[in-house]
């Protein structure tokens, strides 16, 4: 399927499309945000929010009756394997969320966007509105949904400093993504220079979204395609992407923005991270002479424990055991095994080097 831009209403589209045809569905959905009257800054100037005329609604049912129908279409054209990622604010995720319930979605997670410069609450009447939620889920609990695990660890800034990162420390992604409002130059302005859209997502947002629960190739959808933001992301990544957006303006605008992309080809776009490696054993390491039995394994403070046999199995005080339970016993943790790969290092020059440095040296060998 190749990447395109369709200009029409998202649920007439959708209906067009071929059942289990979609890997991956970012909707931004109009959130019925029951904006009234003007609403002024602290110094008096009129505050420019969501008051589109895409975002009215005449009651809580015909909103309710709109997001049904879309879902619905979503749920047929989602692959088994896919899955679907939606935004909304408080006005319109719990309805969101009890629908997608009701069609028959699995919920994976909830994520909250947590705003590093939201919008201020201008009349001090409520708290400041500094988040909104992302709901993730597939089509049923046995989906065998895409998820770049290590990748998303790449992509942790939000509980790793930057000093940690740099010395290589990874951490899972959390629930929570502290990521500014789109502003400056990613924010998209007509030809007089004014905002294009009230509601434009920012890039890193979408980046986190399509490189975790995609893979390259894959086909992503945004039923309501605004400023484009997801096809542009989608495009930078690898991925084939389809946009519906009905506003002409939008489109062509958007149109134009995704033409200006190109792939980025880099180990988060490839989930380098998340390849499978070939699964080499102990044994046959030894018996290519990159470990030599009757070695010893030493911990990463130097201090000698045991050795490897030519099982694989280390000899530990007069026992013969696995070096996955050895570790955890050399280390003195409650867990009863530990993964040896990240515990051991034997002399190599009079240097010690991790046991996992070595098993990626075999397999170089094995792609030669």
């Amino acid at each position: 399927m190749s990447s395109k831009v369709i200009k029409g209403e998202s649920i007439e589209e959708m209906k067009k499309m071929d059942d289990e045809s979609i890997d991956l569905i970012f909707a931004d959905p109009p959130y019925w945000m029951r904006v009234e009257g003007v609403l002024n800054r602290v110094e008096g100037t009129e505050f420019n929010g969501c008051d589109d005329d895409w975002d009215q609604f005449d009651s809580l049912e015909d909103y309710e009756n709109f997001t049904r129908e879309w879902l619905t279409e979503c749920y047929r054209i989602l692959k088994p394997n896919g899955s679907i990622w939606i935004i909304g604010g408080m006005q319109c995720v719990y309805s969101i969320g009890a629908i997608m319930q009701q069609i028959g979605y699995w919920l994976i997670n909830d994520v909250v966007w947590h705003k590093k410069n939201p919008t201020p609450n201008f009349k001090g009447t409520r708290l400041n509105n500094s988040h909104e939620t992302l709901i993730w889920a597939t089509k049923s609990k046995k989906s065998k949904y895409t998820f770049n695990y290590k990748t998303a660890k790449e992509l942790n800034h939000d509980t790793v400093s930057d000093s940690d990162f740099k010395k290589g420390v990874r951490k899972q992604l959390g629930s929570v993504w502290r990521i500014a409002v789109c502003a400056g130059n990613e924010r998209l302005k007509d030809d007089e220079g004014m905002k294009l859209h009230s509601t434009q997502k920012p890039e890193e947002l979408l980046y986190r979204v399509i490189a975790i629960s995609s893979r390259k190739g894959d086909v992503v959808l945004d039923p309501f395609g605004g400023t484009m933001t997801t096809g542009a992301i989608a495009k930078r990544l690898g991925r084939e992407y389809i946009m519906i957006e009905r506003d002409e303006k939008y489109y062509e605008y958007g149109l134009r923005r995704i033409e200006k992309e190109v792939f980025e080809d880099s180990d988060i776009a490839n989930a380098v991270f998340d390849k499978k490696q070939k699964r080499v054993t102990m044994t046959e390491m030894i018996k290519a002479g990159f470990f030599v039995e009757n070695e010893y394994f030493y911990l990463k403070n130097g201090e000698k424990i045991g050795t490897i046999q030519l099982d694989g199995k280390m000899l530990y005080n007069g026992e013969v055991i696995d070096m996955h339970t050895c570790a955890a016993k050399a280390k003195g943790v409650k867990a009863n095994r530990v993964n040896g790969f990240d515990v051991w290092c034997v002399l190599r020059d009079d240097q010690l080097v991790p046991i996992s440095d070595v098993r990626e040296q075999y397999r170089a060998t094995l792609e030669e």
